[in-house]
């Protein structure tokens, strides 16, 4: 249904030139999601997909589009898994978003695929006037995951927030962060990024926030947290910003930090093991973004999480 509007918009918010990545899954997509809501409509329970890759050795090149008319909500929520195999696959997915005036859309994701896969995705929005889209970023599983969701603020009084978390352990390399574009006035935008690294694991963030020339009254928050392990893991922070506006206001915080022996002390006097006191304080930490969740998406986010800790997935 709705072949105009597919029409209209596919491949228009990312275009196949737009990066190496983009163009590859432009050339060999062959599925994935179409969604439109149409004015004023209220989707009352979220609308769920499911993602996974069961052979080794290949390439998964899906495409969501999603468009949100006039004055309508929905939230979107999609899994990602695999299973464990000896060789690599590759996950190349493009998501492209559009809310309309007024309109509201959330998308969540809960990325957990095995230690084999390369999970290298493209995910970008526009919002119009009046309008909200919220991305809510979990990634805990995969070999390397590149992935920075972006909001192209279009129309007055729009709204564009990142909520992400990253888990890094053996292996693996999680390389995210978001962008924020304000190229209209009065937008605010909140990007706010956690990360958790161990046994040798890597997390990267990468920030974009830019404010074009005329986009007066810009607000906008960068939040980057950090959460090491052990002495092996890494973390790394490359925010960037562009303001061409000089009445715009943008704060940066970002911390970097280790769980102190005399916290795990103090939860052990208490009565909980040593492991038991680690996984309470990460999953603490990782709080803000697990109350965004669905029940049930919560209650498995922090079981992937103590198998994480537990080192029994991937």
């Amino acid at each position: 249904e709705h072949p105009e509007i597919f029409k209209k918009y596919f491949g228009k918010i990312i275009p196949p030139e737009d990066n190496k990545f983009a163009a590859l899954n432009s050339a060999v997509w062959s599925g994935g999601s179409f969604i439109y809501v149409p004015p004023g409509v209220k989707v009352d329970m979220p609308l769920q997909a499911y993602f996974r890759i069961n052979a080794e050795n290949i390439g998964q090149f899906e495409r969501t589009l999603i468009i949100v008319d006039e004055g309508a909500d929905v939230h979107y929520i999609e899994g990602c898994t695999a299973p464990v195999y000896s060789s690599e696959s590759l996950h190349s997915a493009v998501v492209e978003l559009v809310a309309h005036k007024d309109a509201k859309l959330r998308y969540t994701t809960i990325q957990n695929w095995s230690n084999d896969v390369y999970n290298l995705v493209t995910k970008r929005a526009y919002a119009y006037e009046g309008a909200t889209v919220e991305w809510i970023d979990g990634n805990i599983g995969s070999k390397l995951t590149m992935k920075y969701p972006g909001v192209y603020l279009m129309g007055e009084r729009a709204y564009g927030e990142t909520l992400s978390i990253a888990f890094a352990g053996k292996g693996q390399h999680q390389d995210t962060g978001a962008k924020m574009v304000h190229m209209a006035p009065n937008t605010t935008s909140k990007i706010t990024s956690k990360s958790v690294s161990r046994l040798d694991g890597r997390s990267t963030y990468r920030g974009l926030l830019n404010v074009a020339k005329g986009a007066t009254n810009v607000k906008s928050t960068v939040r980057c947290d950090a959460l090491l392990l052990d002495d092996t893991s890494k973390t790394d922070t490359y925010p960037y910003m562009e303001i061409n506006q000089e009445d715009a206001t943008i704060t940066h915080e970002a911390t970097v930090g280790k769980i102190g022996d005399e916290q795990i002390f103090y939860l052990m006097t208490r009565g909980f093991t040593e492991e038991e006191a680690l996984s309470l304080i990460v999953n603490g930490f990782m709080e803000p973004f697990t109350k965004e969740l669905p029940m049930e998406y919560a209650v498995e986010l922090n079981r992937l999480i103590k198998l994480e800790m537990d080192d029994s997935v991937g």
